[in-house]
């Protein structure tokens, strides 16, 4: 039995290399399942994954023996293969990604942000998502990186 215990949830979000719309339906219904196949191999949970066809939002569960970095680099990293050898050789995410911490309190906001995904750029690109989820936690970025 353990005698550490955490909470540390994540709402990571990183999108396709050079914003590539590779994500069509087909992949994205076997690609959120995989992803947390990945992190339970890994002794993380992915809560939900989701996303449009150029990015992922994944909310993370990440125990205190496993950094985010870690996390983040062993989903994309399997992810990546997964998708490159089943749908297209082509297939790469961006380099960075962005992550935001949450509290218990905003767990079922952020699963119900994440589920909507499709909805939700009916009416914002991800440009504009992602910048707005920068500034809501008062993240201080370089707008040259961002979109690159």
């Amino acid at each position: 039995m353990s005698h550490t215990y955490t909470s540390c949830l994540y709402h990571c979000v990183f999108s396709t290399k050079q914003r590539r719309r590779f994500l069509t339906k087909e992949i994205r219904e076997r690609l959120w399942p995989f992803m947390g196949g990945i992190a339970r191999a890994n002794g993380f949970e992915a809560i939900e994954a989701g996303g449009h066809d150029d990015h992922s939002h994944v909310l993370l569960a990440v125990p205190p023996k496993l950094s985010l970095a870690k996390s983040i680099q062993l989903l994309k990293g399997g992810s990546s293969k997964f998708v490159s050898e089943t749908f297209d050789p082509l297939f790469e995410w961006q380099e960075g990604y962005g992550s935001f911490t949450i509290g218990q309190s905003a767990m079922q906001n952020t699963l119900a942000y994440i589920r909507g995904q499709e909805e939700h750029h009916r009416l914002r690109s991800f440009e504009e998502e992602y910048v707005a989820l920068l500034e809501e936690h008062g993240i201080k970025y370089d707008a040259r990186y961002l979109f690159g």
